[in-house]
């Protein structure tokens, strides 16, 4: 395992960080799940990403369970705010003071922790003045509940206004986690350099675009039992924006660069967000423990740039680039 620092910071992350969304608390059971953040630990996976909103509060619970036990100064916790949780009433949501205060302190009972490493904006609040947001997030890392303050899915405008707000407040925000991937890189015209202006880092989830670019699935044939496109519990709806033929069919033909390598599918693609210098880490889920003992392997892999090229031409345009697909990310409005 190598290491990362986040942002412009001296916080250094695994450049593998296990993610529970979609597993704990719904997909897996939970001694399945805790064995892949015990595989995940053997590895030398130090970061681990859940969020508040996952399995509505059980996937915490889950994963602070799992890290029972563990050196908590040898591990990095990354946790989320905004989602609805619990009854989903009126302050159930969003990036209020009220919401924020009431979020971590539940986050904190579920990981068993005194505080987070990171504590990210799931979203962006459009119906909360950012300076309510960056003021409660600023009393949180004074009080000693948060270190660290990220965000997810913010535009670049909304990176610069709220780094903006943070260093008037004597914090930093030190990172973004959006979608990327082979398949996904919307973030690439506009949020990463603004980021690295700024001194953000990317915090990477679906590199494996929900495992189609693990290349198990094919064009014209049924998707595989127990695989996240059979998954009627949220992984077939997140997953099937890129089950056309037309991707199904390119993808495939990245095997020979894989091979070329010798890194599988999924090695590959990993490996592939990491090259970017301003991804810090990418997020890995597992629903096996020897599925992370095999997704690090892709830390430290350097692909040649003709190598790098050749992705890009076998992908065409099946790859979406729309920066304004960001945008799409945050809800315009907070809905009980």
């Amino acid at each position: 395992m190598e290491y990362r620092y986040l942002g412009n910071s001296g916080f250094k992350i695994s450049e593998i960080t296990y993610g529970n969304w979609l597993t704990h608390g719904s997909q897996v059971e939970n001694d399945i799940a805790t064995q892949c953040v015990r595989a995940s630990l053997d590895a030398g996976i130090t970061s681990f990403d859940t969020a508040d909103v996952y399995a509505n509060t059980k996937a915490e619970t889950v994963l602070g369970e799992a890290l029972k036990g563990q050196r908590r100064e040898s591990l990095e916790i990354f946790t989320k705010v905004f989602g609805p949780t619990g009854p989903k009433g009126p302050n159930d949501l969003g990036l209020s003071r009220k919401h924020i205060m009431e979020s971590i302190n539940g986050s904190l009972t579920r990981l068993q922790t005194d505080y987070v490493d990171l504590y990210q904006a799931h979203r962006f609040d459009y119906e909360t003045p950012l300076e309510e947001t960056m003021q409660a997030f600023a009393d949180l890392v004074r009080m000693g509940k948060v270190l660290y303050v990220g965000v997810s899915e913010w535009t670049a405008d909304q990176l610069r206004a709220g780094h903006e707000l943070a260093q008037d407040l004597g914090f930093q925000l030190i990172s973004n986690q959006p979608q990327y991937s082979m398949l996904w890189r919307v973030i690439e015209a506009e949020v990463i350099p603004t980021s690295a202006e700024l001194g953000i880092s990317q915090i990477v989830w679906s590199p494996i675009a929900q495992g189609v670019l693990t290349g198990k699935y094919r064009a014209g044939e049924q998707p595989p039992e127990g695989s996240r496109a059979t998954d009627e519990k949220g992984g077939a709806n997140s997953i099937k924006r890129f089950m056309s033929d037309d991707v199904l069919n390119r993808v495939q033909q990245l095997n020979p660069i894989a091979d070329e390598l010798g890194l599988s599918m999924a090695q590959l693609a990993i490996a592939w967000v990491l090259q970017n210098d301003n991804v810090a880490t990418a997020i890995v889920g597992g629903s096996r423990p020897e599925q992370m003992h095999e997704n690090v392997k892709a830390a430290g892999v350097k692909i040649p740039e003709e190598l790098m090229v050749r992705i890009d031409e076998v992908l065409g345009d099946v790859v979406e680039s729309d920066p304004a697909k960001t945008l799409e990310s945050s809800p315009k409005t907070r809905e009980a």
